[in-house]
């Protein structure tokens, strides 16, 4: 299985964190020595999950090799939809006329992206689909309750593509050496740290500290997993792109790994937390660094919690 090409979309506009301020008492200093953030990307009011999946297609059709005739699956991952009827896949479909494609909707929190790329490599390997859209999208706005104290401050909005085959095509093709995931409700906080439900005014994360804890130890063993199951160590990765979800659990994890600098992709301190997008976004922004030979491993952790890793060999 190959990832062909990657692409995204964000909103243009930025909430710095002095709007906070104004709004729940937090200062910017405050927030971004404890979160990496100094502002986060917001949808307009004309825009919604679906329009921001639509968009972040369009902007990667080209460099593609795909044909919308030849999309046979849809794979859509968010946790903030704008509809659970009509999914930001069959609004794909429909904008684009991938009239021969299946579509399906995947939901378990930040590490969404992941899982949904494991649905394609189950479609792929049983024959049952050759191009695959995976489409990550996220409206944390439209959720987030923004004079939390906890967590109204972290959220950005935005969406990514990443165009899948059973074989490469165009010029810079990504065999996907190993992806994996892996539910992790059992542990800790997992069914209250962080939740999204209508009748507690939406998007939540009460319990910052104990998804800091797991996050930076499972993150680190997702990686450890898929480089194990491709033969890899940590000094064979070029980049590292881990889910944007707070600056110091990327830190946290560079210094585990003992990775320079430039090996750790990351946009929060602009974008903010994008959920299951944050990791494609953050790479297509930095595609153009990738270059023939390199090792790319993805981590992401979701709130539920779950966690996974894909390794990506160029």
């Amino acid at each position: 299985m190959y990832i062909n090409h990657v692409s995204h979309y964000v909103p243009s506009d930025r909430v710095p964190n002095s709007y906070f301020e104004k709004v729940n008492g937090l200062e910017d200093q405050w927030i971004f020595e404890r979160t990496g953030i100094r502002s986060r990307s917001k949808a307009t009011k004309q825009e919604n999950t679906n329009t921001m999946a639509i968009e972040a297609v369009k902007n990667g059709f080209e460099g593609s090799g795909f044909k919308p005739e030849e999309v046979d699956l849809i794979v859509g991952a968010s946790y903030s939809p704008y509809d659970t009827v009509y999914t930001m896949g069959h609004a794909v479909q429909r904008e684009f006329g991938a009239v021969n494609a299946k579509v399906v909707y995947v939901s378990s929190a930040c590490s969404s992206l992941l899982n949904a790329v494991e649905i394609a490599e189950g479609y792929i390997a049983m024959g049952k689909a050759k191009n695959v859209i995976v489409v990550a999208a996220e409206h944390n706005w439209e959720y987030s309750n923004e004079s939390c104290a906890k967590s109204g401050h972290l959220w950005g909005d935005g969406a990514a593509a990443m165009f899948i085959s059973d074989t490469p095509k165009g010029n810079k093709s990504a065999k996907v050496a190993h992806v994996y995931t892996q539910g992790l409700g059992h542990l800790g906080k997992a069914d209250a740290s962080v939740f999204l439900r209508p009748s507690e005014e939406g998007l939540g994360m009460p319990d910052g500290r104990d998804v800091f804890i797991n996050a930076v130890t499972q993150m680190r063993n997702a990686i450890d997993k898929v480089l194990d199951a491709s033969g890899k160590e940590v000094s064979d990765l070029s980049y590292v792109v881990p889910h944007q979800a707070n600056g110091r659990i990327m830190s946290n994890l560079q210094r585990q790994m003992k990775l320079d600098d430039g090996m750790i992709f990351s946009h929060i301190e602009e974008f903010g937390n994008t959920g299951c997008a944050s990791t494609a976004i953050c790479f297509s922004q930095n595609y153009d660094k990738v270059k023939q030979d390199d090792l790319v491993v993805f981590t992401v952790f979701g709130g539920g919690y779950s966690v996974g890793a894909m390794l990506l060999q160029y």
